[in-house]
């Protein structure tokens, strides 16, 4: 099974992004914040995680970090951040920080695609 899932405070960010993925063959679950991510993740596994960065209570970068130390959502997962912050030094900052790639709103069918076939997932319908 393909699961993905979205961390994201924006209710359109997530329906956006969940429709697009939905549509070349992933499931796809929503979180609203950091912490229901996290309890999401320590139940469930995913093989993608859109976590943005700027949210309420606990952020992107913190999340991630969370989860690659306590190696939630299962063997291999790839965590993306999923923001508007798109300036170099931010880019390389969120690499560093244990992301896999960027995918920089708003998302596009074409910028999922190139996501998914950088991480190697494109051909997981």
């Amino acid at each position: 099974m393909n699961n993905a899932l979205i961390v994201d405070d924006n209710e359109i960010n997530r329906i956006l992004a969940g429709s697009l993925l939905s549509k070349v063959g992933w499931t796809v679950d929503e979180a609203v914040d950091g912490d229901q991510a996290l309890d999401w993740l320590t139940a469930n596994t995913a093989k993608l995680v859109l976590l943005d960065i700027s949210m309420p209570t606990i952020g992107g970068e913190e999340v991630c970090q969370l989860i690659r130390e306590g190696g939630l959502g299962g063997p291999g997962i790839k965590v993306v951040a999923y923001t508007a912050h798109a300036q170099p030094e931010q880019l390389a900052k969120f690499i560093t920080g244990g992301f896999d790639t960027v995918l920089i709103k708003p998302v596009s069918r074409d910028r999922v695609s190139a996501m998914l076939t950088d991480l190697g997932l494109a051909a997981v319908a």
